[in-house]
């Protein structure tokens, strides 16, 4: 069994989505990070960095093991169960590269993105810029990328399970880039993808949902009327 600590965002998607994929078991912990939970010393303990996503995987080699980070996860669980990354060679390099081209760029800019348009004071308006600008040439890069091929780094691995929220997390600029648009189409359609995205809200409360969805939402409308 494993122990998945989240709250639903793109980021934490991700796991939820390798273990769907998988088919491995889990139990969602809920963490709510508007009550600052994430900064509980038990939480701490299993991730140092007080965020989410983090798991605990009670059938690890020589016991239970706690893993933090999401790329972390997800090499992990696709080592624990063989899938969605190469054991070795060029291949296994390709999908590490852009599962942490994810990780360290499409992620990070992505999300300060909808901080900063969601944001007001000094500095809003150029950080939403900066960003917006930064996540749409990044969209670029992904979409030059699929030009001649169905998933990111030729069979389908978690380079796609990692992108895939922070595609999602920007409304209408996906539709600028035809080949991220059917990317992000064919990857919508895989039932583990809605599972995995529906399993952190189905442990949160409909005040909690609405405050997270208003969130997004508030900034995706901006988003739009800037892109």
């Amino acid at each position: 069994m494993i122990d998945l600590y989240t709250t639903p965002s793109p980021n934490t998607w991700k796991v939820s989505i390798m273990l769907e994929e998988c088919g491995l078991p889990y139990r969602v912990l809920p963490v709510d990070i508007g009550k600052g939970e994430q900064f509980d010393p038990a939480f701490l303990a299993i991730s140092p960095n007080g965020k989410v996503p983090a798991i605990v995987d009670h059938d690890g080699a020589g016991g239970p093991v706690a893993i933090f980070e999401s790329g972390a996860i997800l090499v992990h669980l696709a080592e624990k169960t063989g899938r969605f990354l190469p054991a070795s060679g060029a291949a296994r390099s390709d999908v590490l590269g852009w599962l942490f081209w994810q990780v360290g760029a499409l992620g990070p800019s992505s999300g300060q993105a909808h901080h900063f348009l969601s944001a007001e004071g000094p500095g809003a308006a150029l950080g939403a810029t900066r960003f917006v600008r930064e996540t749409e040439r990044l969209y670029g890069v992904l979409d030059r990328r699929l030009a001649d091929r169905d998933w990111i780094a030729g069979d389908y691995s978690i380079a796609d399970i990692a992108c895939w929220g922070w595609v999602w997390f920007n409304g209408r600029l996906v539709e600028r880039f035809a080949n991220l648009a059917r990317w992000f189409a064919a990857m919508s359609a895989r039932p583990a993808v809605a599972r995995g995205r529906e399993a952190g809200f189905a442990h949160i409360t409909e005040a909690q949902r609405e405050r997270l969805q208003g969130r997004w939402w508030s900034a995706a409308v901006l988003h739009e009327a800037m892109v």
